[in-house]
């Protein structure tokens, strides 16, 4: 099944929004209908692929039929951008500015670089596409030349599994649901749950570093990956020979998190463990986003540590966003407060043990045991909030998220900087914001942030948008904090990413991208800006 074209998910799976929560929208941020419906699939008006009959025919070959090289005006416009609000909004104002000129599906690594090899012959960039998750520009190229999007959707299998390693190797368009499917079936799991995690595949969560809701206890995936092969306009590159190595820069690093601007990832080796026989969820309530900080770094740092441990800072609780699918439900009102989930997973005697000594902590820091009520609910929910985010563009209101990361002793200063850039930007622009934050995502030495904002449109949405985002960009570079811990950097990130690096950093990946990409032709202006 293919996503929703001009939204997320599962068309299936839609949804509105409550009388009541419709009303608050308009009470509280001034939010309108829209004036105009978005536009149907069938009446956007797409340009003639910009290929000519040569370059056609050799995409055919690359990739063994016509069947696999797609120019329909469906295809293309389902491949247009990524899933960010801004991308969303384009798209139903029937704005296809990004088009692909075709969709080109390859099978296997050789037919990857027999693409390549026919892309750089005749000058044609290339966008990898995985699930079309990406929410920071990351399919957008600059469009100096023609170019098209390689789906890997065909490349979705598992490879290889060493059960006495615990390792498994997997193909790149492999989504994540059918991964955990074929692991299940030899009794193992990724564990590897981002909100994206219905649509998104292997080979993105590698490109964008991608952090799931059980990091706690799994790790971010990046520190799953053992393995990897890279296919590049100027050949291969097989990364990985064992699972720790002291023999030179470790290569695996450099691909991960290269966004597709260094090569196309085309297999994943990646650490597996067991399926757990128990998973609990449960609630906690704290006075403050302060101290439940406090508590979740205790943790963090001094164990034991959950599988899953977040926290939401009042503003979020209040709305209910910890358990999207309740908004405007009696199950969906929160007390006053910071809800924090803490999930367990692993053997029933392990989850009882960790749980135990966990709470004592919990208790100890100020926290009130809500019961698994509302864990199990938030678990219930985890992958809605895209599709409500949905509902609020359809209802006329703006809803967008971003996402930083910094050490602990930086965290406050990090929340309190973005959410009054974001607020004070929107809020002189004729649009005053709801600024809600959760930290899903906690490490020894720091945590993420994770904002979502809701507004009214104004006029024109995207624009109104823009220096909001600039100044929360800014407001997290200023205050220590990194442009994306999860998202990635793609397009919309890339000039604070840039600064983040350095001028000595950025000139280093120029140069591997001069190596591996000498024509340029990989995902142009994404990660790195061009030359």
């Amino acid at each position: 099944m293919d996503m929703l074209w001009s939204g997320w998910g599962d068309p299936a799976r839609a949804t509105k929004l409550p009388d009541t929560v419709i009303g608050l929208l308009r009470d509280m941020l001034g939010v309108k209908p829209r004036s105009t419906e978005p536009v149907a699939l069938e009446n956007i008006t797409v340009p003639e692929p910009p290929l000519d009959s040569t370059v056609h025919r050799a995409l055919i070959d690359a990739v063994g039929g016509e069947a696999h090289v797609r120019t329909d005006a469906e295809a293309r416009i389902r491949h247009t951008r990524g899933k960010s609000t801004p991308d969303l909004l384009r798209i139903r104002d029937g704005d296809v500015q990004d088009l692909p000129a075709a969709v080109v599906l390859p099978a296997s690594h050789d037919e990857v670089l027999a693409v390549l090899r026919t892309c750089t012959e005749h000058g044609v960039a290339l966008v990898p596409f995985g699930g079309g998750t990406s929410v920071v520009g990351g399919l957008a190229p600059e469009r100096r030349r023609p170019f098209v999007t390689l789906d890997l959707r065909r490349m979705d299998g598992l490879l290889a599994l060493d059960p006495v390693s615990r390792t498994a190797t997997l193909q790149p368009g492999l989504r994540a649901p059918h991964a955990e499917a074929l692991l299940a079936e030899h009794g193992f799991t990724l564990g590897h749950f981002p909100q994206s995690y219905e649509w998104a595949t292997i080979g993105g969560f590698a490109a964008a570093r991608s952090s799931g809701q059980a990091s706690a206890g799994y790790g971010r995936f990046d520190e799953m990956v053992l393995g990897l092969t890279l296919a590049t306009p100027t050949g291969s590159l097989d990364v990985g020979r064992a699972p720790r190595s002291a023999a030179g820069p470790d290569l695996r690093q450099l691909i991960l998190g290269s966004e597709g601007a260094f090569g196309v990832i085309t297999s994943i080796t990646v650490r597996i463990r067991p399926v757990p026989t128990t998973r609990v969820h449960e609630g906690w309530r704290f006075a403050s986003f302060e101290e439940g900080a406090a508590a979740l770094r205790r943790l963090a740092q001094d164990g034991p540590r959950p599988t899953v441990l977040r926290l939401s800072d009042e503003t979020e609780t209040l709305i209910g966003l910890a358990q999207p699918d309740a908004i405007g439900s009696s199950g969906g009102q929160q007390a006053a407060g910071c809800l924090a989930i803490a999930g367990y997973e692993g053997t029933e005697e392990d989850t009882a043990h960790r749980r135990e000594r966990a709470a004592a902590v919990l208790r100890e820091c100020g926290g009130i045991h809500l019961g698994e009520e509302p864990g199990e609910r938030w678990a219930h929910g985890r992958y809605s909030a895209p599709y409500l985010r949905d509902a609020l563009l359809d209802a006329g209101a703006f809803a967008e998220t971003l996402e930083t990361a910094a050490f602990w002793s930086r965290i406050p200063e990090l929340y309190a900087s973005v959410r009054d850039a974001l607020t004070a930007t929107l809020t002189q622009s004729g649009t005053p914001p709801l600024v809600m934050c959760h930290i899903s995502h906690v490490y020894e030495n720091g945590a993420s942030l994770y904002f979502t904002v809701v507004s009214a449109q104004g006029d024109d949405p995207v624009a109104h948008w823009a220096p909001a985002k600039q100044a929360a960009n800014e407001a997290i570079l200023s205050a220590g904090g990194t442009i994306s811990h999860h998202h990635g950097v793609g397009a919309d990130h890339r000039d604070w990413y840039v600064r983040e690096a350095g001028p000595l950093g950025v000139e280093a990946l120029r140069a591997v991208k001069r190596q591996l990409d000498p024509t340029g032709l990989l995902n142009p202006g994404v990660l790195l800006p061009l030359d």
